[in-house]
């Protein structure tokens, strides 16, 4: 999303944009990386980032993982979460703020990279 409002269907051309954008703040603007496409892809897309040990245990079938009480069944808990609560119990309005600090950080991010940017071709 980009100022509250959806950014639409995701084309290559904005991946490759952010990625450039990415390649820029991580310091190598010149190329991005296969890294800085796939984070691009993943902020435009909006998918959790995942880490790759915690894909490995999730791809594991359910029967091979942990069994804390061997022989137990176990319990469904009952959901506790209100209507304006995500996964992770946060209010809608927690959520906003988040999402506000997060397009905070990278505007300052992008805007830091071109004042590098600018200094270094000032420089003889």
């Amino acid at each position: 999303m980009e100022n509250a409002a959806g950014i639409g269907t995701v084309t290559s051309e904005m991946v490759e944009a952010r990625a450039r954008e990415l390649a820029a703040i991580n310091g190598h603007p010149s190329k991005p990386s296969k890294a800085d496409y796939q984070q691009a892809k993943r902020e435009l897309t909006g998918e959790a980032e995942t880490d790759p040990q915690e894909e490995n245990v999730e791809s594991l079938p359910e029967s091979t993982g942990w069994d804390p009480m061997p022989g137990s069944t176990g319990r469904q808990a009952a959901d506790s979460l209100g209507e304006d609560e995500d996964a992770e119990g946060r209010s809608e309005s927690a959520q906003l703020f988040e999402e506000g600090v997060t397009e905070a950080e990278h505007d300052q991010m992008r805007q830091a990279s071109r004042s590098d940017e600018k200094s270094d071709e000032q420089k003889p």
